[in-house]
């Protein structure tokens, strides 16, 4: 299958958008988009400029670095160059008082330009009306993120037990894992749509380091490098026999990704009440995975697993300490972080082809974070994984 988005697919996403936008606020005229994410998901490019869509009216792709790149990787309809954006506001000589744009992503500096050439008085957010075009998965997008899951599969249930050897860094796992990944067919990036977000190759730690304290809004824990890359993996904690390896990883293809965490025990088996531990999780998920089906939300489901669980066991679900987070899981996509979110306060209601990361996950004081992540697919069945099934803590001799 071609990695350039058909016409196609590019048509079909603004025509959802601008539905949405109809809906949901129907005095909108003008909407603007400048986040290079979205920009590949509406153009097919990403090159620096903005998506300029006027109500009733074609879009127009206003680019300035690299327009050429621009015509030859994407299949929109309008692609015009531009050398800063007075160019193309000397093109609309009506211009609304309030446009809508991405206030998640805009900056005030980016604001102010902006504004000074189209002059409009206020503006509005679009950002839900975005996730939710994004959230419904096309079969062409589902064919990226399928592959990217049995990437997935491959390289931590069958490419990892072999990397791990005794008296390796966590960053040695890391660099090692990089490399089989991406020779496998992983683009090398996953994305995030948190600000100001990156995570190097992997979440992953050794024992008690996949608890420690992390500087985005996720259940596992990472040690990191230093305060400066708190991400990869420390280069002085090393592997020893007994210890719990936790890998946290996302893998794109074509901008789309799956998620995956898979637990390895190294040396020997870990004691029996936290195999039981984590086998608590794996059935947590396979729980939610069954309520993946249109029409339930994530609030219900968020909500339905939380009420099953005892009080003890809610301790340290979800992070652990007083570092515990508020979902289960998460949409994701061409990020990998989206909307929805199995989480109260979610209440649409899912829709046949939204993809979920599913994570129940547990720590556990002196032994390191237990559970699993897979990626689902929304059905009538329920969740299809596309991620593998294996249920983790795999021993490696």
């Amino acid at each position: 299958m071609s990695e350039k988005t058909p016409a196609s697919e590019l048509k079909m996403r603004m025509e959802s958008f601008c539905r949405l936008m109809n809906e949901q606020n129907p005095d909108w005229q003008m909407a603007m988009i400048f986040s290079k994410v979205n920009l590949l998901y509406f153009t097919g490019s990403m090159s620096e400029g903005m998506l300029v869509v006027e109500r009733d009216k074609s879009a127009v792709y206003w680019v300035r670095r690299s327009y050429e790149r621009a015509m030859e990787e994407s299949a929109f309809e309008d692609i015009r160059p531009m050398s800063s954006y007075r160019d193309a506001a000397e093109v609309y000589m009506q211009k609304p008082s309030v446009v809508y744009l991405e206030s998640e992503f805009v900056p005030l500096a980016m604001f102010n330009r902006i504004q000074k050439h189209f002059l409009f008085e206020t503006f509005k957010g679009l950002d839900f009306q975005l996730s939710m075009t994004r959230a419904v998965k096309s079969a062409w997008e589902l064919s990226f993120m399928e592959q990217a899951g049995r990437i997935h599969q491959h390289v931590l249930e069958e490419k990892v037990p072999a990397i791990l050897r005794e008296g390796m860094t966590e960053a040695d796992l890391a660099a090692e894992l990089y490399e089989v990944a991406v020779k496998e067919g992983h683009q090398g990036t996953a994305r995030f749509a948190m600000h100001d977000t990156d995570l190097v190759v992997a979440q992953l730690g050794f024992g008690t380091s996949s608890l420690m304290p992390t500087n985005f809004d996720g259940p596992g824990g990472n040690r990191g490098l230093n305060a400066a890359v708190p991400s990869l993996g420390s280069r002085h904690r090393k592997l020893k026999k007994g210890d719990l390896v936790f890998v946290d990883m996302g893998v794109g293809v074509n901008g789309y990704h799956s998620d995956k965490t898979v637990t390895y025990m190294f040396g020997n088996s870990l004691p029996d009440e936290v195999i039981k531990i984590h086998m608590q999780c794996v059935e947590i998920q396979n729980r939610i995975a069954a309520m993946l089906t249109p029409g339930n939300s994530g609030e219900m489901v968020y909500e339905t697993i939380m009420d099953s669980l005892s009080p003890d066991f809610q301790k340290n679900f979800m992070g652990f300490g007083n570092r515990k987070v508020k979902f289960l899981g998460h949409g994701i996509g061409i990020t990998m972080d989206e909307a929805p979110v199995l989480a109260k306060g979610f209440k649409m209601p899912f829709e046949e082809n939204m993809v979920f990361a599913v994570e129940p996950k547990k720590g556990i004081e002196g032994v390191g974070m237990v559970g699993i992540e897979n990626t689902f697919v929304v059905t009538p069945q329920g969740g299809r994984c596309i991620s593998g099934n294996n249920p983790g803590m795999i021993l490696v001799d």
